[in-house]
């Protein structure tokens, strides 16, 4: 059997799942190719930050990912008897993105609402228990071989680009001939999560033991799921020889009255823990997304959130091109823009892991003191647990020596005539232009073939006055009034450029430079 589709996302996880949602969103036809005939049904990432909230509520999930998560309070740093050493808080009513900044969940019931919305997509289908045998490019369309797992059936799809979200051991990753990097950090963890039908008496956050002998993390998921790590040390045997009396010895100090009988081991296993990046992320129209493209430690719950960020950065690049309003330089912004965050996010969750895990008795105390030291410096925990996008260097997408340009635009409440609403609600899932009163006059003021450019785009022009912004920290506000006033903002709500007006003949000629022509022109299909 063959058929023709517009793009073949391999693997049906978040970041595969985001990715396809964004492209049927912006009127892409996609195939999402699944090798498991079902939904994955244990528990395995936990953590999600405001961004990645702020991502899922743009595609239509804001309600149902807030049903199925719980604002937590932080991560506290404790020693071997649970003394807390430091402890970084994270705004659980909303941060500058609109959403809480520290998010628990429990992955199965994430990616069922990842497939229901999906689901709710004419443009869009999932084939479960369909193994993806070859990807081959000749030069013309891709050709992508799958098998079905129950029939045996072999299907061949022609597409214009394929997206390997199809995780760690990616075989997408080998196709286009791609190698991990590893940036220094491999561990042996025991993973434990279990279910309780009394709440226990614990931090509502994450916690984090730093012990050399035995580093653990501890986690509330949502009420009544419980998550423990624990390090093995290499001599140890891994979860398959330890049973249930061994496990639940290693949580007991965590349960308070709540007898060990009681609870209900879910599901252990061991993971090596590590830190890589592809030294690939892309051939022709081959692109690596989350696990496929790099590794992250589990200690600062970004691993996830990752992928997520790349197919956010991906997806509306990718429907510009396959709509002929761009061409594939556009498409090489992908890793220049997504392999920085991603490497710094790594290296953020390595320093970390080796401050809960390294060293010897003798510095763990030092680590002790250092920690209650450091933690009464000003503005250290936004130093430390800060997990905003750095800012994107200036290029093709970024203006130079712009301030503003490279940053994520803060989501503040807006007032509008029918109460408060997100500023992404304003936006539009466009290009969009923000700016005080008289911004859209100023717009209007261009002449015909420059605003029919922006217009090719979708661009929004969203005017704000001062009275307008129920703005959380500020930061919206302080750009907005500032004498670079007016924003261009690209549909991942990442500023393009800054000025006092809007500028439209430079940032035409800034976009033009990334390769969006803004001709109104859809390419060829395969």
């Amino acid at each position: 059997m063959s058929q023709n589709v517009r793009v073949v996302v391999v693997g049906a996880g978040p970041a595969g799942l985001t990715a396809a949602i964004g492209l049927a969103l912006r009127g892409i036809e996609c195939l999402v190719l699944e090798r498991r005939p079902r939904p994955y049904p244990l528990p395995r990432a936990v953590h999600f930050d405001d961004e990645v909230f702020r991502i899922l509520a743009g595609l239509g999930l804001g309600e149902r990912v807030r049903a199925i998560s719980r604002p937590a309070a932080g991560m506290q740093l404790v020693d071997t008897r649970l003394r807390p050493l430091a402890e970084f808080t994270r705004d659980a009513a909303g941060g500058p993105h609109g959403h809480p900044q520290a998010n628990m969940f429990d992955q199965p019931e994430l990616d069922a609402v990842l497939r229901e919305r999906l689901g709710e997509m004419p443009k869009a289908v999932l084939r479960e228990g369909a193994e993806v045998t070859a990807i081959e490019d000749d030069g013309g369309p891709l050709r992508v071989r799958y098998r079905d797992a129950a029939t045996g059936e072999e299907s061949v799809v022609r597409a214009d680009a394929v997206l390997g979200c199809d995780g760690a051991n990616s075989p997408t990753r080998e196709v286009i001939g791609a190698t991990m990097r590893d940036l220094g950090f491999e561990q042996r963890w025991l993973v434990v999560d279990a279910r309780s039908p009394r709440p226990l008496v614990a931090y509502d956050g994450v916690q984090q033991v730093c012990d050399p002998d035995r580093a653990a993390t501890f986690m509330m998921v949502t009420p009544g799921r419980y998550r423990w790590e624990f390090r093995l040390p290499p001599a140890e045997p891994g979860d398959a020889e330890l049973d249930d009396d061994a496990v639940l010895a290693l949580i007991r100090p965590w349960l308070g009255e709540v007898a060990p009988e009681e609870l209900t081991l879910t599901r252990r296993a061991w993971y090596t823990f590590r830190g890589a990046v592809a030294d690939r992320w892309r051939a022709g129209r081959v692109f690596l997304l989350g696990d496929a493209a790099h590794l992250t430690p589990p200690f600062i719950g970004q691993g996830m959130g990752a992928g997520v960020r790349d197919a956010a950065n991906l997806a509306w690049k990718l429907a510009l091109v396959l709509d002929g309003l761009a061409d594939d330089r556009l498409l090489d912004t992908y890793r220049a823009e997504r392999l920085p965050h991603a490497r710094r996010m790594i290296r953020l969750a390595v320093i970390v892991g080796r401050i809960m895990t390294g060293g010897s008795a003798r510095t763990a105390r030092l680590r002790r003191v250092a920690l209650k030291l450091a933690t009464r410096l000003p503005g250290i925990e936004g130093k430390v647990l800060d997990t905003a996008w750095p800012a994107f260097p200036a290029g093709p997408l970024t203006a130079g020596r712009d301030r503003a340009a490279g940053k994520l635009c803060p989501q503040p409440l807006v007032r509008t005539p029918t109460g408060e609403a997100g500023l992404d609600e304003l936006l539009g899932d466009g290009f969009a232009i923000l700016g005080p009163p008289g911004c859209r006059a100023a717009v209007e003021a261009f002449d015909t073939a420059t605003r029919d450019y922006f217009d090719a785009l979708g661009t929004r022009v969203v005017e704000l006055g001062e009275d307008a912004v129920v703005d959380v920290d500020g930061s919206l506000a302080t750009l907005l009034h500032s004498r670079a006033g007016t924003l261009l903002l690209r549909p991942d709500r990442v500023i393009v450029a800054s000025a006092a007006g809007p500028d439209l003949r430079v940032w035409r000629r800034l976009l033009e430079r990334a390769g969006i022509s803004g001709a109104p022109k859809r390419a060829d299909t395969c």
